[in-house]
């Protein structure tokens, strides 16, 4: 059985209003990346929306491993009867057996190492992934395709003005850890491609740093780690200057956002997706989680001598989110908000 929390975020997508939810009735939706923390959200939200709302929606998921289904999914919701996986290699031309309305396509590595020392990979990875999909998109008649993006697009930007999607900063294509950043690019690119040259409504959501229940103890990622070292009672060393400022998003808002786009947005459009409220330095967030959920009894220090290369260069995505909000999208909470439901589940597991 879920988590309480976790029970009350599907509770949430699935009443969300402003989600047009009887377009899903009776269709057939594809999702990729459906085992990372935000397609695994989104799944368990459509698997309650789906009887509550009696959808009779059939969920495909492309997946790597199978095994890896077994590690996020309980047995109830892994044999569910509209829920089935399918294991593939995006990276080469395939079949899907049947229908495909929707396709949401989230299938992307996450972790700043990998990009670093895998960038080959993850381009190849990012870019023909999108291509197939896009392709089959065509064949099927899909009545929507949407690539899961990053605020990461933006690059370097200098100023802290707020950030509308035509507003793009500087990316240096020959930096490895670049490869993350423009393989986003050039998928979004490919999708307005398609919108426009096929007649697919294809689009891009522009997702923050998103994070929420159902991020693991273990996680690398900076907002992973702080939460670990005040639970552990222990400073949270920061390896830059944590001067990069940008929002976060809450796991099942990100959710909330993917499926209003998917079924109200525009063909060949991006949208950011983000809470505003949450826009902070990494510096700023680490001082409030060590007082926060530290008990004021742990610091943030900075290495003199850290590993940068892992990490984009200091940039402030103030993002917009007009566009979004303008489809009845709208963001809650706050940081406070989301560390503390993270923490609790990370702390006694599902």
């Amino acid at each position: 059985m879920s988590h309480r929390i976790i029970q009350e975020d599907m509770e949430y997508i699935c009443n969300a209003a402003y989600i047009p939810w009887d377009k899903l009735k009776g269709r057939t939706i594809l999702i990729t990346g459906g085992t990372g923390l935000i397609g695994s959200t989104v799944i368990r939200g459509l698997l309650l929306a789906n009887i509550k709302k009696d959808l009779g929606l059939k969920i495909k998921v492309i997946v790597r491993s199978l095994e890896r289904v077994k590690e996020v999914f309980d047995d109830s919701e892994a044999e569910n009867e509209c829920l089935s996986f399918i294991c593939k290699d995006l990276d080469t031309p395939f079949e899907i057996d049947g229908d495909v309305d929707y396709i949401i396509h989230g299938a992307s590595p996450t972790a700043s190492a990998y990009f670093a020392s895998h960038p080959v990979e993850t381009i190849k990875a990012g870019i023909m992934g999108t291509l197939n999909l896009l392709d089959l998109a065509v064949k099927k008649k899909t009545e929507a395709f949407l690539f899961l993006s990053s605020m990461e697009i933006y690059g370097k930007i200098t100023s802290e003005d707020i950030l509308t999607e035509d507003k793009l900063g500087y990316i240096d294509p020959v930096v490895i850890r670049s490869c993350y950043p423009e393989t986003k690019r050039m998928s979004e690119s490919l999708t307005a491609s398609y919108a426009s040259e096929y007649g697919v409504r294809a689009m891009s959501i522009r997702l923050a740093q998103t994070f929420g229940p159902g991020v693991l103890y273990d996680d690398k990622r900076v907002f992973a780690m702080m939460a670990r070292c005040a639970m552990k009672g222990e400073d949270i060393q920061l390896l830059t200057k944590g001067q990069s400022k940008h929002p976060y998003l809450y796991t099942a808002q990100a959710a909330t956002a993917i499926l209003t786009v998917l079924l109200r947005g525009e063909a060949g459009k991006s949208y950011n997706a983000s809470n505003p409220d949450t826009y902070c330095s990494i510096a700023e967030m680490g001082e409030f989680v060590a007082e926060r959920f530290g008990g004021g009894k742990i610091s943030v220090t900075f290495a003199e001598n850290g590993d940068v290369s892992k990490y984009p260069d200091t940039s402030f995505l103030n993002l917009s989110v007009d566009a979004i909000t303008g489809l009845g999208w709208k963001p809650e909470g706050d940081l406070a908000y989301m560390y503390e439901r993270m923490m609790e589940v990370m702390e006694t597991g599902r």
